[in-house]
């Protein structure tokens, strides 16, 4: 192995291995500081062409990762591809994790891990908002460093909103114990599914043990299956809240940060109410085997010694049928809401109606988002459709997109007030959001995408989902990436309902 990498990291020494691969103590050359550098392992034996689309899809989520500032989040300065393998040069943190510091001091106070809490959820809410889940916030992954900061690391298996990951499709990635129920499930998971990790790991912050003891076996089956754990001390109910089994359960993040605040400032918490009181109902599920009934273990050496597991995701739960009518209002989070926006509080909900279906609009200046489930003209609402169609109508709603190249559009509450000429980028499939679906973007006179729009279905419903900004900050991508997080919030909620 070269001791020195792209002409100017000097290698110096290991400091231990992380998720997915080793991680060193290396000196940058040109800028005469010390840094650490993560070298991402690949199983052995990948074909050159698997191993070039690993190689690329983990350069893709660094260059995510890299888009993150945020003093609770650990810097990453550059990305070296040598050897066939990706190389992540990061800050250099001195201190120790969350774990080493209750394995050797025991159970921290309350107020102390309620600041470490709070501190934590500040950068995932960060990182929620650029549409990155962490998936992998566990004790090991919360570092303190000696002056103080909080730091969570090891964005090496985040997820990027519509996007692959570095692990294949129909993997589920994360430490058992720390990982999310939905998500073991064979949901894709979200923002809630951080949160859930996180009660999990302050669990073991202020016990001093995991939440769910045991095998890796035994603790995936207790996270599907036991009552979710309590804590005494006022952190107790704040633990057991963001540990809800169902997403929809759980609290608002900025009502729970002020709740950790409080705990911190050694007052009394108020408790968050939880994020989406009123989720819909699901009813009539498929039949499915529980993924704890037959773990397998894929994961590479490196990464098994590392305690980060991989385990082969079995059918995903789907509904057969939503036949109960629901508040469309009710299909995107507050919290998501303002992430898409980009406001500090979510714009009140305009609902509304046509003949194809009811739908929901928030917007800004500038800026919106809107649902709408829709319906064929022989149906009377979009509950009384079939799967079958409802796949009829998605295909001819994708028919129909493919003849207009010339787009007429307009939307008073974020100002466009006359109707403007668009352009329509091709119509194209879009896979691993819901059962079927596909997507398209407009263009402007300055050729820049402003809208992007994204059909899919799950069930017998369809869902459009369109996102416009005239803002000249986000890249055509951002604007397709946003499209894409709103559309899959809104799956995670119909799935999480019932």
């Amino acid at each position: 192995m070269s001791a020195r990498l792209a002409g100017r990291y000097a290698l110096l020494r290991p400091l231990g291995s992380g998720g997915m691969g080793k991680v060193w103590l290396a000196r940058d050359e040109m800028l005469q500081r010390e840094v650490a550098v993560k070298e991402l392992t690949l199983p052995d034996g990948l074909p050159s062409r698997e191993r070039e689309e690993l190689v690329t899809r983990a350069v893709r989520e660094a260059q995510a990762t890299a888009r993150l500032r945020h003093p609770g989040i650990v810097a990453l300065h550059d990305v070296i591809v040598e050897q066939d393998r990706p190389w992540l040069v990061m800050e250099l943190l001195r201190g120790g994790t969350l774990g080493d510091t209750v394995r050797d001091f025991g159970p921290m106070p309350h107020p102390y891990a309620a600041r470490v809490g709070a501190d934590v959820l500040e950068a995932l809410s960060a990182a929620h908002a650029q549409g990155l889940q962490h998936r992998d916030v566990k004790p090991g992954n919360v570092f303190l460093t000696e002056a103080g900061r909080v730091v969570l690391t090891d964005f090496g298996i985040a997820r990027q909103e519509g996007q692959a990951t570095l692990t294949e499709q129909g993997l589920m990635i994360g430490s058992p114990g720390f990982i999310a129920p939905e998500r073991l499930d064979g949901e894709p998971g979200g923002p809630a599914s951080d949160l859930w990790s996180l009660g999990a790991t302050l669990y073991v912050a202020v016990t001093g043990g995991p939440p769910y003891p045991g095998t890796a076996a035994e603790r995936i089956k207790a996270t599907l299956t036991a009552p979710v754990p309590t804590a005494s001390g006022p952190l107790g109910p704040l633990i057991a809240a963001m540990m809800a089994r169902h997403p929809a359960a759980r609290p608002d993040p900025r009502s729970m940060v002020e709740a950790l605040r409080q705990v911190a400032a050694g007052q009394d918490p108020r408790l968050p109410l939880a994020a989406d009181a009123t989720a819909p109902r699901r009813v009539r599920r498929r039949g499915r085997t529980l993924l704890w009934t037959g773990v397998a273990v894929v994961a590479a050496a490196a990464v098994a010694a590392a305690g980060l597991i991989v385990y082969r995701v079995r059918e995903q739960a789907v509904p057969e049928a939503f036949t109960v009518p629901m508040d469309v209002c009710t299909l995107l989070p507050a919290e998501e809401v303002s992430a898409i926006l980009r406001t500090a509080s979510p714009p009140k909900a305009d609902p509304s109606s046509d003949e194809v279906g009811p739908k929901c609009g928030w917007a800004v200046p500038q800026t919106g988002v809107e649902l709408q489930v829709q319906k064929d003209s022989d149906t009377v609402d979009p509950w009384s459709m079939t799967p079958e169609s409802a796949h009829t109508l998605l295909a001819n709603q994708q028919r129909r997109w493919g003849r207009y190249d010339d787009i007429d559009w307009t939307w008073p509450e974020i100002g466009v007030k006359d109707s403007r000429k668009a352009k329509r980028t091709p119509v194209r499939p879009v896979s691993g959001l819901g059962e079927e679906g596909f997507a398209f973007e407009l263009t402007g006179s300055t050729k820049r995408v402003h809208s992007a729009v994204v059909y899919y279905r799950l069930a017998n419903l369809v869902v459009s989902v369109e996102y416009t900004t005239l803002m000249n900050r986000p890249t055509d991508e951002e604007v397709k990436q946003t499209a894409l997080r709103a559309a899959r919030a809104i799956e995670q909620a119909l799935r999480s309902a019932g």
